[in-house]
């Protein structure tokens, strides 16, 4: 099932000043068109824009994510349902074990060393 697409909520003004960062603040000011609903100036976060249940977490394939440690934790992932991403405190020679290993089972990895 793939995911619907919401809007980008970006911070009111980003684009004015350099020290504003894109990231989400909620407008407070009197005047700010923003928080009165001005549909050019970008989407508020609401609720309703929470996704599915079965769509939360889902990566934008439509699949659900497992975390992998190591050869044994590829037992765990259905080919097909679910896809590996190898875990960032992985070292060099386990992670090529885990590649290969999914490599035979028909798993993708999303993180894959070229």
């Amino acid at each position: 099932m793939k995911k619907r697409t919401k809007p980008k909520f970006e911070r009111y003004g980003w684009w004015k000043k350099k020290k504003l960062s894109k990231s989400w603040r909620r407008p407070r000011g009197h005047d700010n068109k923003m928080r009165a609903h001005i549909a050019a100036k970008g989407a508020m976060v609401k609720s309703g824009y929470r996704r599915k249940r079965e769509e939360r977490g889902l990566h934008p394939s439509g699949m659900r994510e497992v975390l992998v440690f190591n050869t044994n934790d590829l037992s765990i992932v259905v080919p097909g349902e679910t896809v590996a991403r190898v875990a960032s405190g992985v070292g060099g020679r386990k992670r090529e074990q885990i590649e290969e290993e999914a490599a035979t089972a028909g798993i993708k990895v999303l993180n894959p060393r070229h």
